[in-house]
């Protein structure tokens, strides 16, 4: 029985990864996707945009705006830009903010015990390079100068400033035509989650200039090319390891049939 259960789990598993590499390529029609994603996209009230007035790369700082929200700038050439204003009261809402993967921000409802009444803030700036995938995915890689500013009353460092490079994955996106504010993009995270709904604020891309923008120290090549090599090959030993896991357990189940 725990044989069996084994070699379904594995075979169900193959057919999964199967499945995902067989997926049919994106459809760019007026259903889903009513315009191209190039341009300038902000949430809410669009106090937050990308481009000049948000963040100064050259000495990590920023300037804050009245309120909340995200900005995304696409080119046609291949570049992007996101900026970032997250923060929250926990004193009212019950709610804190996470930040999952210094990349993506969502709200839970605080434990017993945690501080309902700190503030947490987290605002940031990141450039890079994008792809958009044949299967309807976003791939964002940054050039290597982004950085982010997080605010925490109640931790032992309340208010400091890092870098920011994270490769970010979108599972998803969609472009609606909204009746009263005109084109509406949603985007996706990794995990399926949506983003906070942007409006087009600008057919061309507001953004800084697309190369870096403060001395950052190179990645070493050697370690570039191990990793590359490493993800080229992951996936054919993956195959090649469950096809022998498979192996291994019909060939155990006969033995022991005999």
């Amino acid at each position: 029985m725990l044989l069996t259960s084994l070699l379904a789990v594995v075979l169900a598993s193959l057919a999964r990864t199967t499945s995902a590499q067989g997926q049919s390529p994106i459809v760019y029609d007026n259903i889903h996707n009513a315009t191209v994603i190039y341009g300038t996209w902000s949430s809410g009230s669009k106090a937050v945009q990308t481009g000049a007035g948000f963040a100064n790369p050259a000495n990590m700082t920023f300037t804050y705006p009245k309120t909340t929200g995200i900005s995304y700038s696409f080119s046609t050439d291949g570049f992007y830009e996101i900026s970032r204003y997250r923060f929250n009261s926990n004193g009212e809402s019950g709610f804190y903010l996470v930040v999952v993967n210094k990349a993506h921000f969502v709200f839970s409802s605080y434990p017993s015990g945690s501080e309902p009444t700190c503030i947490t803030g987290v605002i940031g700036w990141v450039h890079g390079t994008f792809s958009l995938n044949a299967n309807g995915s976003m791939s964002m890689t940054p050039l290597g100068d982004g950085f982010q500013q997080v605010q925490d009353p109640c931790a032992a460092i309340s208010n400091f400033v890092e870098t920011y490079n994270q490769t970010e994955y979108y599972q998803s996106w969609r472009i609606f035509q909204d009746p009263t504010q005109g084109y509406k993009l949603h985007i996706f995270a990794f995990d399926g989650s949506p983003l906070a709904p942007m409006f087009q604020v600008s057919t061309t891309p507001n953004m800084l200039p697309t190369r870096l923008l403060r001395n950052v120290p190179p990645a070493p090549s050697v370690a570039r090319r191990e990793v590359s090599s490493a993800q080229d090959v992951l996936g054919s030993r993956w195959v090649t390891g469950v096809m022998a896991g498979v192996g291994l357990v019909v060939m155990t189940s006969t033995l022991i049939l005999l």
